[in-house]
């Protein structure tokens, strides 16, 4: 059976979910110029499918406790992914070891790393390797375990015991979300221990995350904002998550304008 692809039109009312949380169905029908029965078509398919829930007179996110679908992740801030990966990638010099965490955020920075030179990179992300084995100059390590068909991550204690043995100059890690004292959420306790272990074990940690991720709830506490010493987004974060990294002297490097 086939995936569900979003249309143009349903990936920018789930770009528009993701950034407000609740849109109104008359909203969507003022953005996209069409009658009001062609978006509720539109939610219903996007509902159906799981990548939103629709409420009575519009839509909103899918409850904190699930992750939304790999499918629906890649149809959501590409620009703002592509952004984020450029900046990531110049902060990376040739030569380096890296880890690489899992999601689609990470994906976007393996595609914009291919222009380097002599990376060796452990991943637990098999999509992350297939980018990656495109340049022959770089060492790649997967870590052991189950395979998620859904998204390419590999889980389970002997992929976790397996990056436990290394130490890589640069640990780049994804977030679900960050509640508002600063502590870094997932939602798959799958993704916890990984993350601890490559926050742990990397001499320096790039965190990724778009602006949708601040102030997002998930279930399960992977650490704190001062637990990683860069975090690159895609614009100006609000004013309290800066005083906690000014506080924790974490670097900040916004893409839309690429500097800290």
């Amino acid at each position: 059976m086939s995936q569900f692809r979003p249309s143009k039109r349903q990936a920018s009312i789930l770009d528009m979910v993701e950034k407000y949380g609740f849109v109104a169905t008359d909203a969507m029908v003022t953005e996209f110029e069409v009658t009001p029965q062609t978006i509720r078509r539109d939610l219903n398919e996007l509902n159906a499918n799981g990548l939103l829930e629709r409420f009575h007179g519009g839509a909103g996110q899918i409850k904190s406790a699930e992750n939304p679908p790999y499918n629906a992740r890649l149809q959501t801030g590409v620009e703002a992914k592509r952004q984020i990966a450029a900046v990531t990638a110049s902060l990376i010099p040739n030569g380096a070891s890296l880890f690489m965490s899992t999601g689609t955020t990470i994906e976007a920075i393996a595609d914009a790393l291919l222009g380097h030179e002599n990376l060796h990179v452990l991943t637990n992300n098999l999509h992350v390797a297939q980018i990656l084995r495109q340049n022959e100059s770089f060492q790649i390590l997967v870590s052991c375990g189950e395979v998620r068909h859904h998204d390419g991550g590999i889980v389970g204690s002997t992929s976790e015991d397996y990056i436990a043995n290394f130490r890589m100059d640069i640990g780049i890690v994804g977030i679900s979300g960050i509640d508002g004292e600063g502590t870094l959420l997932e939602y798959n306790p799958h993704e916890v221990k990984t993350a601890r272990t490559i926050l742990k074990n990397s001499q320096r940690t790039i965190m990724v995350a778009d602006s949708h991720k601040f102030g997002r709830h998930a279930m399960n506490t992977v650490g704190h904002m001062r637990d990683v010493d860069v975090i690159v987004t895609e614009s100006e974060l609000p004013r309290h998550y800066m005083k906690i990294c000014e506080i924790e002297q974490i670097e900040v490097y916004v893409a839309d304008s690429a500097v800290k």
